[in-house]
């Protein structure tokens, strides 16, 4: 690359404007770093010059190449059986790559060990190849892995070292500083640091001004998020449209579709029934025409927890079925879980609470089998409710007590233990 910025008369900071900065072109020149396929894309064109003549190794890269289109394009999948047939005949200088490439696919798709596993052998690998920033990378995807399965102590340490790395000088591309602080974030806000959380927010929103709109949009849907596990349902709607807009802009269907569903259950929490559905409709849409249907699960949980909400349970259950079905059938345990809870509260509405309890029964035992602690002790909670209702005492008194030891929760879960606690006293008093 050096050779041809050379030939071209750039110099690194030319060459980096516009979506990089000098110190990252010069970490890549150097080995320090290695760069993504967009990057390389991006580079190739400024120089003027194919990108194959970037890539050292054409057949072996162009073989990643597609798995790392698969990746990019949230074909994630795909990208995680690409990377895994090509680790069994990877060398050692390509191991780490494609351990890294792995562990993001497996984070995408909630598969905490996995990503916890691939992003540890690929961190040492790096560590060990003397590539400092990529192996800062591949922490990310570690400690994101270690989030999900709520190990959080683990996965803010690892984090931390990360941004005390970036810190002291360490140059990694643009968005990783922006990412670790978002994710620092998160980890405070489900610990019931809110304070914190948004220090780590604010941080990072103060550094997003020079990212370009994909990153950007990006950087607002997880603020967005992190916002609406705050509760700070105003910012989280306003941080989801300017998100929508940039994805707009670069056209990226995927992430315009989840930013959708992110708007439709901020509305619902703040009680805009019809903007909710809205936003839901126009999310499902677009993850039928995408044929995704691990994404359209979410999508279709979230029509009927708006349906459940505007009083017709009868819709409500129909559409959390189908939401079931498609978790199901993409292996998608968090929407599952969910689509359960949406479906046991129908049928409670519809006072048909033997199906309510039967189906919170199925879903507490899937969020145990997979380790889901947060939505473990909101389907105790509710399940406790239930028993309470059909007069067994003794039983809710034993699924509050459970609910209240599940586990610590994101701040908005504070209700969630609240109830858990009113059944619990009711409970102890009959």
């Amino acid at each position: 690359m050096r050779t041809a910025r050379l030939r071209a008369k750039l110099t690194q900071a030319s060459l980096a404007e516009g979506r990089y900065t000098k110190a990252y072109i010069s970490a890549l020149e150097n080995g320090l770093v290695k760069p993504s396929m967009a990057a390389l894309n991006y580079l190739a064109d400024k120089l003027e010059i194919p990108v194959t003549s970037l890539i050292a190794e054409p057949d072996v890269a162009w073989t990643r190449l597609e798995a790392d289109l698969r990746l990019a394009a949230g074909d994630w999948q795909a990208a995680i059986d690409g990377y895994g047939a090509l680790l069994g005949n990877s060398a050692k200088a390509t191991r780490c790559e494609l351990l890294r490439g792995l562990a993001e696919a497996a984070a995408r798709l909630d598969r905490g060990e996995e990503a916890v596993r691939a992003g540890s052998e690929a961190a040492a690998l790096f560590v060990e190849r003397g590539r400092l920033a990529d192996a800062a990378s591949a922490r990310y995807w570690q400690a994101f892995g270690l989030y999900q399965l709520e190990q959080s102590d683990q996965a803010r340490d690892v984090l931390r070292r990360v941004l005390d790395d970036i810190a002291g000088g360490l140059a990694v591309e643009p968005d990783l500083h922006i990412r670790v602080l978002i994710a620092l974030g998160m980890v405070e806000s489900r610990d019931d640091e809110p304070e914190r959380a948004l220090g780590y927010l604010e941080q990072a929103r103060s550094l997003s001004g020079d990212l370009d709109d994909r990153r950007r949009a990006t950087f607002l849907f997880s603020l967005a998020l992190s916002y609406r596990e705050l509760g700070d349902f105003e910012a989280a709607v306003s941080a989801g449209m300017q998100s929508l807009a940039h994805f707009r802009a670069v056209a990226s269907d995927l992430e315009i579709g989840s930013i959708e569903n992110e708007l439709a259950l901020v509305y619902l929490a703040i009680g805009h029934i019809d903007r909710a559905r809205q936003h839901a409709a126009e999310a499902v849409e677009t993850f039928a025409r995408l044929d995704n249907i691990r994404l359209g699960a979410h999508a279709a949980d979230t029509e009927a927890q708006i349906e459940l909400a505007a009083g017709s349970a009868g819709s409500a259950a129909e559409r959390s079925q189908d939401a079931l079905r498609m978790a199901d059938t993409s292996g998608n345990h968090k929407a599952g879980i969910s689509a359960a809870l949406t479906l046991a509260r129908a049928y409670r509405h519809l006072g048909n609470h033997a199906l309510a309890f039967a189906t919170l029964e199925a879903a507490a035992e899937r969020a145990r089998r997979h380790a889901r602690r947060a939505q473990l002790q909101t389907v105790l909670a509710e399940w406790a409710e239930v028993t309470a209702e059909l007069g067994d005492m003794a039983g809710a008194y034993k699924l509050s007590q459970e609910a209240l030891k599940a586990g610590r929760s994101p701040a908005t879960a504070q209700p969630v233990r609240l109830r858990a606690r009113a059944t619990s006293a009711r409970c102890a008093k009959r």
